[in-house]
């Protein structure tokens, strides 16, 4: 093993739809993460996007090229990974109200 490391290749298609999750309101770690891509990477693609410059890989052939498949499932799990969050985010709010509300019933030590 030479330790050399390769840069991966994305299409345009593929870093639009990375940048469309992440304008909907997905954070970019979530976004990264899910999509297994630096998020660093996916930051400059946001930048890039947002002053019209974004471009795809330079050879097509080499070019990691996305199916239809691959991008709705990119989309569902970065949609799972939206959900879970949330879901955490309630269960922490219900235990927090929870212990509120038996903190102040009668007989309540605390």
């Amino acid at each position: 093993m030479t330790g050399k490391q390769v840069r991966g290749q994305y299409t345009l298609e593929y870093k639009l739809e990375a940048v469309r999750q992440v304008r909907e309101g997905q954070a970019i770690s979530v976004v990264a993460r899910v999509l297994g891509i630096p998020k660093a990477s996916l930051s400059n693609w946001v930048r890039l996007a947002a002053k019209d410059q974004l471009a795809g890989a330079g050879d097509a052939h080499s070019a990691r090229t996305v199916t239809p498949e691959q991008a709705e499932l990119a989309r569902l799990r970065a949609e799972v990974a939206r959900l879970r969050m949330e879901r955490d985010i309630a269960k922490k709010a219900a235990a927090y109200f929870a212990q509120d509300t038996l903190r102040g019933t009668p007989g309540s030590t605390k």
